[in-house]
Protein backbone atom coordinates (compact mmCIF):
# COMPACT_ATOMS: atom_id res chain seq x y z
CA UNK A 1 0.00 0.00 0.00
CA UNK A 2 1.77 3.53 -0.88
CA UNK A 3 2.28 5.78 1.83
CA UNK A 4 -0.95 8.67 2.31
CA UNK A 5 -0.26 12.12 3.06
CA UNK A 6 -2.63 14.47 4.18
CA UNK A 7 -2.06 18.57 3.29
CA UNK A 8 -4.13 21.09 4.83
CA UNK A 9 -3.69 24.46 2.74
CA UNK A 10 -6.69 26.65 1.74
CA UNK A 11 -4.60 27.26 -1.75
CA UNK A 12 -6.56 24.70 -4.07
CA UNK A 13 -4.87 25.15 -7.01
CA UNK A 14 -1.09 24.34 -5.05
CA UNK A 15 -2.69 21.27 -3.54
CA UNK A 16 -4.10 20.04 -6.95
CA UNK A 17 -0.39 20.57 -8.23
CA UNK A 18 1.29 19.11 -5.03
CA UNK A 19 -1.01 16.37 -5.44
CA UNK A 20 -0.46 15.23 -8.99
CA UNK A 21 3.11 15.71 -8.23
CA UNK A 22 2.97 13.44 -5.06
CA UNK A 23 0.80 10.60 -6.80
CA UNK A 24 3.14 10.86 -9.88
CA UNK A 25 5.83 9.87 -6.98
CA UNK A 26 4.10 7.19 -5.33
CA UNK A 27 2.63 8.51 -2.80
CA UNK A 28 -1.29 8.97 -2.26
CA UNK A 29 -2.35 12.42 -1.26
CA UNK A 30 -5.72 13.81 0.00
CA UNK A 31 -5.90 17.65 0.60
CA UNK A 32 -8.12 19.95 2.99
CA UNK A 33 -9.02 23.22 2.89
CA UNK A 34 -9.47 24.09 6.47
CA UNK A 35 -8.77 22.94 10.39
CA UNK A 36 -12.09 21.67 10.53
CA UNK A 37 -11.45 19.30 7.45
CA UNK A 38 -7.97 18.64 8.35
CA UNK A 39 -9.53 17.39 11.46
CA UNK A 40 -11.91 15.37 10.07
CA UNK A 41 -9.74 13.69 7.21
CA UNK A 42 -7.35 13.10 10.55
CA UNK A 43 -9.84 11.42 12.47
CA UNK A 44 -10.52 8.96 9.61
CA UNK A 45 -6.80 7.53 10.40
CA UNK A 46 -4.64 6.08 7.82
CA UNK A 47 -1.58 9.23 6.80
CA UNK A 48 1.70 8.54 7.56
CA UNK A 49 2.68 12.25 7.32
CA UNK A 50 0.82 15.63 7.27
CA UNK A 51 1.97 18.99 5.22
CA UNK A 52 0.32 21.63 7.11
CA UNK A 53 -0.16 25.37 6.43
CA UNK A 54 -0.18 27.90 8.91
CA UNK A 55 -2.23 30.45 7.52
CA UNK A 56 -5.56 29.03 7.11
CA UNK A 57 -9.40 30.49 6.82
CA UNK A 58 -10.59 29.28 9.97
CA UNK A 59 -7.55 29.59 12.56
CA UNK A 60 -3.51 29.10 12.57
CA UNK A 61 -1.96 25.62 11.49
CA UNK A 62 -0.06 26.13 15.31
CA UNK A 63 -3.26 25.36 16.53
CA UNK A 64 -3.74 21.80 15.16
CA UNK A 65 -0.26 21.69 15.74
CA UNK A 66 -0.83 21.75 19.35
CA UNK A 67 -3.44 19.70 19.44
CA UNK A 68 -1.98 17.19 17.31
CA UNK A 69 1.22 16.31 19.80
CA UNK A 70 -1.07 16.51 22.84
CA UNK A 71 -2.97 13.81 21.68
CA UNK A 72 -0.99 10.10 21.91
CA UNK A 73 -2.91 9.16 17.99
CA UNK A 74 -0.95 11.73 16.33
CA UNK A 75 1.81 12.51 18.90
CA UNK A 76 4.43 10.89 16.22
CA UNK A 77 2.78 11.83 12.61
CA UNK A 78 5.60 13.20 11.06
CA UNK A 79 4.59 16.69 10.51
CA UNK A 80 6.06 19.63 7.72
CA UNK A 81 5.03 22.85 7.46
CA UNK A 82 4.20 25.16 4.69
CA UNK A 83 3.65 28.74 4.89
CA UNK A 84 4.32 32.01 3.57
CA UNK A 85 5.65 33.68 6.92
CA UNK A 86 9.14 33.49 6.35
CA UNK A 87 10.09 34.86 9.82
CA UNK A 88 12.87 33.39 11.73
CA UNK A 89 10.48 33.26 15.05
CA UNK A 90 7.73 31.64 12.55
CA UNK A 91 10.04 28.71 12.37
CA UNK A 92 10.96 28.67 15.96
CA UNK A 93 7.61 28.65 17.13
CA UNK A 94 6.49 25.97 15.25
CA UNK A 95 9.59 23.42 16.00
CA UNK A 96 8.91 24.60 19.52
CA UNK A 97 5.23 23.13 19.85
CA UNK A 98 6.34 19.80 17.17
CA UNK A 99 6.46 20.53 13.69
CA UNK A 100 9.79 18.22 12.23
CA UNK A 101 10.44 20.55 9.49
CA UNK A 102 9.45 24.10 8.04
CA UNK A 103 9.31 24.71 4.17
CA UNK A 104 8.61 28.59 3.47
CA UNK A 105 6.70 29.39 0.04
CA UNK A 106 7.43 29.26 -2.75
CA UNK A 107 9.09 26.31 -3.17
CA UNK A 108 10.13 23.74 -5.79
CA UNK A 109 8.22 20.37 -5.81
CA UNK A 110 11.08 18.41 -5.44
CA UNK A 111 12.19 20.01 -2.29
CA UNK A 112 9.17 19.23 -0.71
CA UNK A 113 9.22 15.88 -1.82
CA UNK A 114 12.64 15.47 -0.40
CA UNK A 115 11.87 17.10 2.69
CA UNK A 116 8.85 14.46 2.96
CA UNK A 117 11.02 11.34 2.16
CA UNK A 118 13.71 12.45 5.14
CA UNK A 119 10.69 12.80 7.25
CA UNK A 120 9.80 9.32 6.12
CA UNK A 121 13.24 7.93 6.93
CA UNK A 122 13.57 8.77 9.95
CA UNK A 123 10.13 8.29 11.42
CA UNK A 124 10.37 4.37 10.14
CA UNK A 125 11.69 1.88 12.57
CA UNK A 126 15.87 0.60 11.84
CA UNK A 127 16.08 -2.91 10.71
CA UNK A 128 17.23 -4.90 13.75
CA UNK A 129 17.29 -1.87 15.80
CA UNK A 130 15.87 -3.86 19.22
CA UNK A 131 18.68 -2.67 21.27
CA UNK A 132 18.17 -0.35 24.44
CA UNK A 133 20.50 2.33 25.54
CA UNK A 134 20.33 2.67 28.72
CA UNK A 135 21.72 5.86 30.76
CA UNK A 136 20.81 5.75 34.60
CA UNK A 137 16.55 7.31 34.92
CA UNK A 138 16.96 7.41 30.57
CA UNK A 139 16.07 4.58 28.29
CA UNK A 140 16.39 5.31 24.59
CA UNK A 141 14.53 2.16 23.18
CA UNK A 142 15.49 1.85 18.95
CA UNK A 143 13.50 -0.66 18.45
CA UNK A 144 10.53 0.79 19.80
CA UNK A 145 11.65 4.52 18.90
CA UNK A 146 10.72 5.80 22.19
CA UNK A 147 12.51 7.45 25.12
CA UNK A 148 11.71 6.76 29.07
CA UNK A 149 12.60 8.51 32.00
CA UNK A 150 12.03 6.68 35.23
CA UNK A 151 9.86 4.03 32.99
CA UNK A 152 7.48 7.17 31.65
CA UNK A 153 7.18 8.03 28.00
CA UNK A 154 8.60 11.15 26.68
CA UNK A 155 6.52 12.92 24.16
CA UNK A 156 9.38 13.52 21.78
CA UNK A 157 8.93 14.36 18.03
CA UNK A 158 10.28 12.30 15.16
CA UNK A 159 13.15 14.44 14.75
CA UNK A 160 13.73 14.90 18.31
CA UNK A 161 14.31 11.08 18.98
CA UNK A 162 16.61 11.13 16.27
CA UNK A 163 18.58 14.28 17.49
CA UNK A 164 18.55 12.53 20.76
CA UNK A 165 19.86 8.91 19.72
CA UNK A 166 22.73 11.26 17.42
CA UNK A 167 23.92 12.57 21.23
CA UNK A 168 23.79 9.33 23.54
CA UNK A 169 25.79 7.21 20.59
CA UNK A 170 28.84 9.44 21.56
CA UNK A 171 28.65 10.22 24.97
CA UNK A 172 31.22 12.70 26.28
CA UNK A 173 32.10 14.05 22.82
CA UNK A 174 31.55 17.26 21.81
CA UNK A 175 29.49 17.48 18.67
CA UNK A 176 29.29 20.33 16.39
CA UNK A 177 25.83 21.46 14.95
CA UNK A 178 27.41 20.54 11.52
CA UNK A 179 28.55 16.47 12.95
CA UNK A 180 25.42 16.42 14.30
CA UNK A 181 23.98 17.84 10.56
CA UNK A 182 25.41 15.02 8.62
CA UNK A 183 25.13 12.44 11.47
CA UNK A 184 21.29 12.82 10.65
CA UNK A 185 22.05 12.42 7.18
CA UNK A 186 21.06 15.24 6.02
CA UNK A 187 17.89 16.27 7.75
CA UNK A 188 16.66 19.29 5.45
CA UNK A 189 16.57 21.81 7.64
CA UNK A 190 20.48 21.91 7.63
CA UNK A 191 20.18 25.53 6.58
CA UNK A 192 18.59 26.62 9.65
CA UNK A 193 20.94 25.91 12.33
CA UNK A 194 18.82 27.70 14.82
CA UNK A 195 16.71 24.83 14.36
CA UNK A 196 18.84 22.00 16.55
CA UNK A 197 18.92 24.81 19.57
CA UNK A 198 15.34 24.24 19.35
CA UNK A 199 15.01 20.70 19.26
CA UNK A 200 17.64 20.61 22.41
CA UNK A 201 15.11 22.97 24.29
CA UNK A 202 12.43 20.87 23.96
CA UNK A 203 14.68 17.20 24.70
CA UNK A 204 16.06 19.05 27.91
CA UNK A 205 12.03 19.81 28.91
CA UNK A 206 11.24 15.72 28.85
CA UNK A 207 14.68 14.16 30.02
CA UNK A 208 16.09 17.13 32.65
CA UNK A 209 14.28 17.34 35.94
CA UNK A 210 15.60 21.24 35.61
CA UNK A 211 15.97 22.04 31.89
CA UNK A 212 17.64 25.54 32.76
CA UNK A 213 20.46 23.32 35.04
CA UNK A 214 21.20 20.45 32.43
CA UNK A 215 22.83 17.92 33.18
CA UNK A 216 22.20 15.18 30.83
CA UNK A 217 22.94 17.36 27.29
CA UNK A 218 25.08 20.18 27.86
CA UNK A 219 26.00 22.90 25.76
CA UNK A 220 29.38 23.47 25.10
CA UNK A 221 30.01 27.35 24.42
CA UNK A 222 31.76 27.95 20.48
CA UNK A 223 31.90 24.32 20.32
CA UNK A 224 28.06 22.15 20.19
CA UNK A 225 26.90 20.17 22.59
CA UNK A 226 27.68 17.26 24.69
CA UNK A 227 25.66 14.07 25.93
CA UNK A 228 27.06 13.65 29.26
CA UNK A 229 27.25 10.15 31.49
CA UNK A 230 27.74 12.21 34.65
CA UNK A 231 24.11 10.98 36.00
CA UNK A 232 25.22 7.75 35.67
CA UNK A 233 28.00 7.97 38.21
CA UNK A 234 25.84 10.14 41.03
Amino acid sequence: MNTRLLLIDDDVRLTGMLGDYLRRNGFEADAAGSLREGRERLRQGGFDALLLDLMLPDGDGLELTRELRADPRWRRLPLLMLTARGEPMDRIVGLEIGADDYLPKPFEPRELLARVKALLRRAAPEPGSDDVLVFGRLEIDLGARQARLDGRPCELTSHQFELLVVLARSPGRVLSRDQIMDALKGHPLEAFDRSIDVHISRIRALIEDDPKNPRRVLTVRGSGYVFSRKQDED
